[in-house]
């Protein structure tokens, strides 16, 4: 599964023309001793409102999200996900993204 999405994401930053689907890909194709972990106080406190935070690794539920964000990540603990939704933002796979922004405009990543 993550090969393939590996993959998508590289395609699809040739299609585009866009090296941040390039960055994704290359960030997620890492050992998993090294996967990225990040939580939710962190995306809290350096995202913009409004803005695409891309997490290539897992979003954890520690702190507390107050801006309208679309969080995009490889997985998404439970509770991170209910935080997400209950802030106004949109949790969504990284499929999803590239789909809704395949331009990758106002992308911010993290990890």
């Amino acid at each position: 599964m993550l090969k393939g999405l590996i993959e998508s994401l590289e395609k699809a930053s040739e299609e585009q023309k866009v090296n941040v689907w390039k960055a994704v890909a290359k960030s997620l194709n890492r050992p998993r001793r090294k996967a990225h972990e990040i939580p939710l106080k962190t995306i809290e406190r350096t995202a913009k409102p409004g803005e695409t935070v891309i997490v290539p690794g897992t979003v954890l539920s520690t702190g507390e999200l107050k801006k309208k964000l679309t969080v995009a990540a490889l997985r998404f603990s439970g509770p991170a996900r209910e935080k997400i939704t209950k802030a106004g933002g949109n949790p969504l796979t990284l499929e999803d993204v590239i789909k809704e922004n395949p331009k990758g405009k106002h992308v911010r990543i993290m990890g």
